[in-house]
């Protein structure tokens, strides 16, 4: 049997390629949008993608699964479980086959076993793989976005990022049930999750690859012993807020991703613009997004601008940030970058880029600064009631520590509540080490604030230099 795990780090997220290599046939379980490293890797091996499925109906990425399948001729297989809301509504023009509880199917002399594992999400199902050759018992299991290495994913994204009401609770419920079920697979089984630590999809999610039933049992809170209303209590408790992108994901992967890759399925390039172009379109308003480091933001950008760091967190950031349904210029410094962020975007759907400038555009321009002020400076200001400080992280840590009196705005929110804000004085914004402030000043000049500080160090520094903070009781 082969066996192959891709890992995407802008996304947290795992995809995975099982092969027979008697046969020459492969499964890919959960791809997303970047679909060309999938045929490429069955090229290397010798291998051809004759079935492409996934888990569930993804809300962090847009899923590779449609266009995959469609590039290689594979059979494309989907979940047919869960409420008439959460069906795949392009399942019939795509041919697929709509899999349930206690189905199987085959790679070559591998098995497949089909369970139905909800609680993340109603349709959600996982795999239990066995090489037949070697064992008439299961190895592994895809358990996708329904349990992860030392945690479980989410159950209240249908609720807090769907809109559906009344939902999270049930999907808690399930949860524990699917879980039960899980918990009953033998010791030795391996758990190949969808996701690792840093994805949204949930709280705490463990950093190692893979792990097993067994090892679980002792590790993983969730597989503890305890009731079903206190696994509730404690699933739902702390969970961060879901990304607003989260929603359109939801969307794109129920009616049916587009393609956007060429016949290799790989992304299109962007076009480098000349300079002399930037100019109307900042005067038009138009989104425009730096994607260079929060240092050389604040050292020298055009005003108008948006500074969205292309680092691990540019993905989160962009999905929050910016729109779906507006065209997107970028500023980068060379054509790699420009090529990365434009994947990057494509892999939560922002498709609209129309081009990128090169950072030679801000050579001989008037640039506009972000200051920086350390802790003692805002100690200072807030003492003399010369500044205002908004926390921007996110609710659970604010609860958990911030400064005395100040107000929470999480930076994925502040868009859209400039309007709350005095500008009588200036703005500090503040977070944990100061990279999520470094992004929301950005938005707030963006939107026409014009005396933004940002906190260097963030509350970090701020406990260093020894000034209080008020915490959770």
């Amino acid at each position: 049997m082969f066996f192959k795990r891709f890992y995407d780090d802008s996304l947290a997220q795992a995809s995975y390629m099982i092969g027979c290599q008697r046969t020459g046939e492969a499964l890919v379980v959960d791809p997303n949008r970047d679909v060309a490293q999938y045929i490429d890797a069955a090229r290397a091996e010798k291998l051809r993608i004759t079935q492409v499925t996934e888990t569930h109906i993804h809300a962090d990425f847009v899923s590779g699964a449609r266009e995959l399948a469609a590039q290689t001729g594979a059979q494309l297989l989907l979940s047919g479980e869960g409420c008439a809301d959460w069906q795949y509504a392009y399942a019939a023009d795509a041919d697929a086959r709509l899999l349930h509880d206690g189905d199987a199917f085959t790679i070559g002399n591998i098995r497949i076993d089909v369970l139905h594992t909800p609680g993340h999400t109603p349709e959600h199902i996982s795999f239990l793989v066995t090489d037949a050759p070697a064992s008439d018992a299961p190895g592994g299991g895809h358990t996708g976005d329904f349990m992860s290495v030392d945690a479980v994913q989410r159950p209240d994204l249908l609720e807090r990022a769907a809109g559906h009401a009344n939902t999270m609770e049930a999907g808690a419920r399930a949860l524990f049930r699917s879980l039960a079920r899980f918990r009953a697979l033998p010791d030795y089984v391996q758990i190949w999750p969808g996701h690792g630590a840093g994805s949204a999809c949930g709280k705490a999610l463990g950093a190692v690859a893979s792990s097993t039933v067994g090892y679980q049992k002792l590790s993983n809170w969730a597989l503890a012993t305890m009731t079903e209303d206190e696994f509730v209590h404690s699933v739902l408790e702390g969970q961060p807020e879901p990304p607003s992108y989260f929603a359109q994901m939801k969307s794109i992967n129920k009616t049916g991703p587009a393609s956007i890759g060429d016949d290799a399925g790989r992304f299109p390039q962007p076009s480098r613009l000349a300079p002399a172009l930037l100019e109307d379109i900042l005067a038009r308003g138009e989104v425009v997004v730096d994607v260079r480091a929060a240092a050389s933001f604040a050292h020298g950008h055009l005003s108008g601008t948006l500074n969205i760091p292309l680092d691990r967190s540019f993905v989160t950031w962009a999905g929050w940030l910016l729109p779906y349904d507006r065209d997107v210029w970028l500023i980068a410094p060379d054509d790699d970058r420009a090529t990365q962020a434009v994947r990057a975007l494509a892999m939560i759907g922002l498709d609209r880029v129309a081009g990128y400038f090169s950072t030679d555009v801000l050579e001989g321009r008037e640039l506009s600064r972000v200051p920086q002020a350390n802790a003692s400076e805002v100690a200072a200001m807030l003492e003399r009631g010369a500044a205002q400080v908004i926390d921007v992280r996110g609710r659970t840590e604010y609860d958990a520590r911030h400064l005395p009196g100040v107000a929470n705005i999480p930076v994925g929110l502040l868009r859209d509540r400039v309007t709350e804000l005095s500008t009588e004085r200036p703005i500090v914004v503040q977070c944990q080490a100061g990279a999520r402030s470094s992004i929301a000043a950005s938005v707030l000049l963006a939107h026409g604030v014009r005396r933004v500080i940002n906190l260097d160090g963030g509350i970090e520094a701020w406990q260093r230099a020894g000034l209080p903070v008020t915490e959770a009781a």
